[in-house]
């Protein structure tokens, strides 16, 4: 007798694992950890914060962890703007200077026109995000590599800051403002501090957790982070599946200006006046703050937290060099070894996280 075959519906399932391909196949844990741009810094920061610990005994002290924390937070507030838009596919070299800009606009016009300084915080804001548009629409507009729009607004921003400053006022700095009225009000929110354990720690600590929180939210949560990483990854293809790659890339650029209006306002209320020659090379701060925490020149890979544990890093050697009392004269070159570092880290990193 012939015999049947069994109808295959019937066999169990074949045991042991099922064929995956370079599709469906999980990477382990390690490497999608790996893969985040804000492990690498995050490892720095912690081996610098050791580093310091051990070398410099001050540091260990809550006062000194709030200086340090303190300098950090007037480089990270600007350093997460600068940040989105390297994320984005451009960067800009007129930050520093935007900062003594917004300044200067905001206690000259206060004091010249004998005005409410909450008066000169608004006009200032306008004057911050205007040049952070001018940059955007510049780029857009000509298809200018921003870094050359962005120097000559540096340029331009320089210069105008030290004639302006000496036509109004006579002088390379501008007049304090301490007795003005709203000055008070306006200290509070850009510059006060508060207790913590009977330390006295600056608001810009808070401000800077709470920024670095709401560029988080946004790259991660919301559709406008997405268009940061299209534009960032391929601003050709990004417009053609309909993001606006001109609404975005001027946004960010005025967003870098909102953080240089923030920095601003917070050394004009914390010093009462301001020096028009400041602010040359902080640009390179900050950029070299988004790059340690992780971020791409040539866009499309980032984060907001990496930038802060960037800043954090510049924080530690700068105030643990003083510290440790060595010579603050090596401040740069330990930040040079810091980029380096953060650079050959990163790279690793990359390529460890993308090895099948």
């Amino acid at each position: 007798m012939a015999q049947q075959a069994e109808p295959a519906v019937g066999r169990p399932p074949a045991s042991g694992p099922k064929p995956t391909d370079g599709r469906t196949a999980r990477r382990p844990p390690a490497l999608r950890l790996l893969a985040r741009p804000e492990v690498g810094v995050f490892l720095g920061a912690v081996a610098v914060l050791v580093f310091f610990l051990i070398t410099a005994p001050p540091v260990r002290d809550g006062s000194s962890m709030a200086n340090i924390l303190y300098q950090s937070s007037t480089i990270g507030i600007m350093a997460l703007p600068v940040a989105l838009l390297m994320i984005g596919g451009e960067f800009d070299l007129s930050s520093g200077v935007a900062v003594i800009s917004s300044a200067l606009t905001a206690s000259m016009l206060s004091y010249q026109l004998t005005v409410n300084v909450w008066t000169g915080v608004v006009v200032a804001l306008i004057v911050s995000l205007a040049i952070g548009a001018f940059n955007g629409w510049m780029v857009m507009k000509t298809g200018l590599p921003s870094f050359l729009v962005t120097l000559g607004t540096f340029l331009i921003l320089q210069g105008a800051n030290l004639a302006v400053t000496k036509l109004v006022t006579g002088n390379v700095a501008t007049d304090d403002i301490s007795d003005m009225d709203g000055f008070d009000q306006a200290r509070k929110i850009f510059a006060s501090s508060f207790d913590v354990g009977g330390v006295q720690v600056k608001i810009t600590v808070l401000w800077w957790l709470v920024f670095a929180a709401l560029a988080t939210w946004v790259l991660l949560r919301t559709k406008y982070g997405n268009w940061i990483f299209a534009v960032g990854g391929n601003k050709d293809s990004a417009r053609a599946v309909g993001v606006p790659v001109r609404f975005t890339k001027i946004t960010l650029f005025m967003l870098v200006g909102f953080g240089a209006w923030f920095v601003g306002m917070h050394n004009l209320f914390s010093f009462n006046t301001v020096q028009s020659g400041e602010g040359v090379g902080q640009e390179l701060i900050y950029i070299a703050a988004a790059v340690i925490g992780g971020c791409l020149l040539t866009g499309g890979y980032g984060s907001a937290i990496g930038p802060v544990f960037g800043a954090f890093m510049f924080g530690m050697v700068q105030q643990g060099i003083v510290y440790a009392g060595w010579n603050p004269d090596w401040f740069k070159a330990f930040l040079g070894v810091m980029l380096l570092g953060a650079v050959l880290i990163n790279l690793w990193v990359q390529r460890t996280a993308t090895r099948r």
